[in-house]
């Protein structure tokens, strides 16, 4: 029998299996794996933690210092939030959001506080869906005509084809080009560029506070303050993608809140469920007020599960006064990265940090934080010359100490030498 058209036969020599396949081999078929190629060949499996600790298979121990990309703020296998989500996984999992469940109204009440209240909040399963609903809200608020979400170069809000084409990260784009309508970017800081963009169809601005796929880039101290003025005069939403620097991961609950500016939608995401997927998008009343039923909805947006861990993620937040946590963390953090040989400079708040490398080590940020993971520290290279640190917010000061050391030997491992 032919093959299918578009197949080729098989051959007598099979091909090797990818290091993809081995290195998830517990998965499936070591000759196949069952996931799709989304993500680089892992390089560790991980298979418990607790703390800021993780172990692999082979039991190796290592210090996370990216909390699942900013998420386990409260550190792997939090027993509140564990004891959670099993108490609720015995009394109800789903319903919808047809009929009311008992955690939603809490954990969005306490979410309002956090951001001063007067506002209302959507729930959803993660940040990019968080931002889909605030560019749909946006353009319900704004009324026919007026869609364009204008946002900035080296931003990051999502993977949708929505929040994709939002992101500014045009070679992102180009494989997946047409996008969505509606979007413009301009450079991150820069409030004349965005002045100058906005015309009769825009409806939003759409801005991280703080850059964290971009680099983790922090504006001067004027930034938000005169979008907050530019929204209010040209009569646009201003809204904060919170996703990685809210919930206190800056010292403050809320990256915006450095300003002290009044936002008109925030989305939230990450630490929110400390590793259980939920999301949420903040808006005031007035604003949220232009949803109707039917505009929006989720399946799974909000349900039990979701919110019981988020309501206990809360509650441990608001114990631990988690922003002054992180800052004093992040100070001690910070001075330590400034002080080792091979870092030129640090970025970012709390602890959302960005160790930018001396050219002099000869290594990309890539080939350290490979060398961090050799050495039992978790981190990620946020740009080809800086790594990535965001440990969770429960982290002590004896395990920075200790991360600083990985860092340092890790740094310091020579390159290695290439073949003529």
């Amino acid at each position: 029998m032919n093959p299918p058209t578009g197949t080729t036969p098989a051959t007598t020599d099979p091909a090797p299996p990818s290091p993809h396949a081995l290195a998830v081999g517990a998965l499936g078929d070591a000759e196949r794996c069952p996931l799709m190629p989304s993500y680089g060949p892992p390089q560790v499996m991980f298979v418990r933690g607790s703390g800021a600790r993780l172990w692999d298979r082979e039991e190796r121990e290592y210090l996370d210092f990216l909390s699942g990309l900013a998420v386990t703020s409260l550190g792997h296998s939090h027993p509140r939030v564990a004891e959670a989500l099993a108490t609720q996984a015995q009394r109800l999992l789903h319903v919808s959001n047809l009929f009311a469940t008992e955690h939603n109204g809490p954990v969005a009440q306490t979410l309002d506080g956090l951001l001063g209240g007067g506002g209302q909040v959507f729930f959803c399963n993660s940040g990019a869906e968080a931002n889909e609903a605030a560019i749909k809200l946006a353009r319900r608020w704004a009324g026919w005509g007026r869609h364009t979400v204008i946002s900035t170069l080296r931003s990051f809000h999502g993977r949708t084809l929505a929040t994709l084409h939002a992101t500014g990260q045009p070679e992102k784009h180009e494989v997946f080009q047409p996008l969505p309508e509606g979007f413009r970017h301009v450079p991150f800081a820069d409030v004349a560029a965005v002045s100058e963009a906005v015309d009769e169809t825009t409806a939003a601005i759409l801005v991280e506070p703080i850059q964290g796929e971009g680099g983790v880039n922090v504006p001067p101290e004027s930034y938000l303050p005169e979008l907050r003025a530019l929204c209010d005069e040209r009569g646009l939403l201003l809204m904060f993608d919170e996703v990685q620097t809210g919930l206190a991961r800056t010292g403050r609950w809320f990256a915006h809140q450095h300003s002290g500016v009044s936002p008109d939608v925030v989305t939230m995401a990450k630490a929110l469920g400390n590793g259980v997927p939920i999301g949420a998008c903040w808006a005031r009343a007035d604003v949220a007020g232009a949803f109707r039923p039917g505009d929006h909805a989720t399946t799974f947006g909000g349900q039990p599960l979701a919110t019981a861990a988020a309501r206990a993620v809360l509650d441990c937040l608001i114990e631990l006064d988690a922003p002054v946590a992180a800052a004093a963390a992040g100070t001690r953090l910070q001075e330590g990265l400034e002080a080792l040989a091979g870092v030129v400079g640090v970025r970012g708040r709390g602890l959302l940090l960005a160790a930018e490398l001396d050219p002099a080590i000869g290594r990309t940020a890539a080939e350290v934080a490979a060398g961090c993971l050799a050495a039992g520290l978790v981190v990620n290279a946020i740009t080809p010359s800086a790594v990535r640190f965001a440990p969770p917010l429960v982290v002590t000061d004896d395990e920075i100490d200790e991360a600083l050391v990985r860092f340092a030997a890790a740094l310091a491992d020579p390159a290695p030498e290439t073949s003529p």
